[in-house]
């Protein structure tokens, strides 16, 4: 797994496409290598509810948390935000040169305690990859 989960202010929809991050994102953490495939979700989520700073209403905010499975060192938790904050910069540079925008984003593990799963994707995927 990771459950990426994008959350953005309703004020930004006309300047970043929802779809877009969640593309970004998801090619991203894939590119690390520190995730299988079949194991990634991402989403986004719009709020339309929030207040930012001093209550601006241009002021903005996409927040990303990244929730993974147990057994990841810190150095690789670190890389896999490391790469993914440069991808959210880069697809919101234009916007924070304009405007009032915080970006944040977290990575942090599951505890696999009370973390129950069921899925088929990893046999899915591998039946889909046989010639």
């Amino acid at each position: 797994m990771p459950h990426i989960i994008i959350e953005y202010s309703a004020n930004l929809e006309d300047e970043v496409a929802p779809m877009r991050l969640v593309e970004a994102l998801h090619a991203a953490a894939l590119e690390t290598g520190a995730f299988p495939l079949a194991g990634l979700r991402t989403r986004a989520e719009r709020r339309d509810h929030y207040l930012i700073a001093d209550g601006d209403p241009g002021n903005a905010f996409i927040a990303v948390g990244v929730r993974i499975g147990e057994g990841r060192d810190a150095a690789t938790r670190r890389r896999v935000a490391e790469v993914l904050m440069a991808v959210l910069e880069r697809e919101t540079a234009e916007i924070f040169r304009c405007r009032g925008l915080a970006l944040s984003l977290d990575v942090s593990e599951i505890d696999g305690t009370a973390s129950l799963k069921t899925n088929n994707l990893h046999q899915r995927l591998k039946a889909r990859a046989k010639p």
